[in-house]
């Protein structure tokens, strides 16, 4: 019970806490509402908690909790980039999108990532530690502070692997999905994933309405193996096999995310053959021109590529949208804006 990371816990937990510290168990929901609806950071400022309960939060816990270090906003599309700093003076960033149904938070659930996509900056030093469920709330309501509005969206789709993180990160889902927390549905937060396949296992036990994004980037185990170290681990054909028993248990639309990048996954075979294994399966293709790496090799395909190449699927029958480009003037993709700040750190 030592040291514990108070925005981790869930209101049935705080009332079995205070059961065993013989307080009243109704006092739950009020130290549950200080922390995911008023948003204190401070324990002292729980005004109608007593001297004494207060003493012994302060004895057994903490408010885990981001501070931000850097801010960019895109002059283009209004897109918010956040360098957020986290216990140990580790650096996680996230990124505000606005849409017209909303605005949506795309988050990150690990500092760095241990995955190794080629053409990823998040990868480039490795994972240095898992967020807690906490840290990963106080993104959202570091953000929802920031701009005064409300987070209807979110995106588990920063610097990390959310599967990676499996117990923090389903943590982090119930208590986003609380009622008297953030109250965020289910199917307003997406999980993307490199597909750890047996964790997509897992997650089939859980009875979750998330939606599910998967990257895939290549339409064979080749090309795959080339660009994403984990693509060695799991096959394709394993891969799509868990992706339909997931779409067909929940009965839930998997997006598969696809990087273009030039000359090595943009051809018309790829999609073609990308087109045929996907055919009969709850799914779209979201295309993503990749993003430039300064320390990576690769380049983004061009726009008349992207569009042939999605062409190519559609009539196949297979749902295909292109990503729309969001600040692209602050380095929001992923890692890009942690990587500089590391960087300059080190100069």
């Amino acid at each position: 019970m030592q040291n514990m990371d108070m925005l981790s816990i869930t209101l049935k937990e705080w009332e079995e806490i205070l059961i065993q510290w013989e307080e009243p168990t109704f006092r739950a929901k009020q130290i549950f509402d200080w922390l995911h609806k008023k948003h204190i950071t401070e324990i002292e400022d729980m005004t109608n908690i007593s001297k004494n309960l207060r003493e012994k939060l302060k004895k057994y816990g903490t408010i885990s909790g981001v501070k931000q270090v850097k801010k960019l906003v895109s002059q283009i599309d209004g897109t918010i980039k956040y360098l957020f700093e986290i216990e140990g003076g580790l650096v996680i960033e996230s990124v505000l999108m606005r849409y017209h149904y909303g605005n949506t938070a795309c988050i990150s659930t690990q500092a760095g990532c241990r995955m190794g996509c080629r053409f990823c900056a998040s990868t480039i030093n490795g994972v240095e530690r898992n967020l807690t469920a906490g840290e990963m709330l106080s993104q959202i309501y570091e953000i929802q502070k920031d701009i005064g509005e409300r987070i209807s969206s979110v995106v588990l789709m920063g610097s990390g692997e959310p599967l990676d993180n499996y117990d923090n990160v389903l943590r982090f889902i119930r208590l986003a999905n609380d009622e008297k927390g953030l109250c965020l549905g289910q199917r307003h937060i997406t999980l993307s994933t490199c597909a750890l396949v047996e964790k997509i296992y897992n997650l089939l036990e859980e009875d979750l309405q998330i939606t599910l994004a998967v990257s895939l980037h290549a339409p064979n185990d080749t090309i795959r193996q080339s660009i994403m170290p984990v693509a060695k681990k799991y096959s394709i054909e394993e891969v799509l096999k868990v992706c339909k028993e997931y779409s067909d248990k929940t009965k839930r639309r998997i997006t598969f995310e696809y990087a273009l990048i030039k000359g090595v996954n943009d051809s018309d075979s790829c999609a073609e053959e990308l087109a045929f294994k996907l055919h009969n399966m709850l799914c779209h293709v979201n295309l993503i021109p990749v993003n430039t790496v300064k320390e990576r090799e690769y380049i983004k395909s061009s726009e008349q590529r992207v569009q042939r190449f999605a062409q190519i699927i559609e009539k196949k029958g297979v749902e295909v949208t292109i990503r729309r480009k969001l600040g692209s003037d602050i380095d929001a993709a992923c890692g890009q804006l942690r990587r500089s700040y590391q960087k300059g750190k080190k100069t």
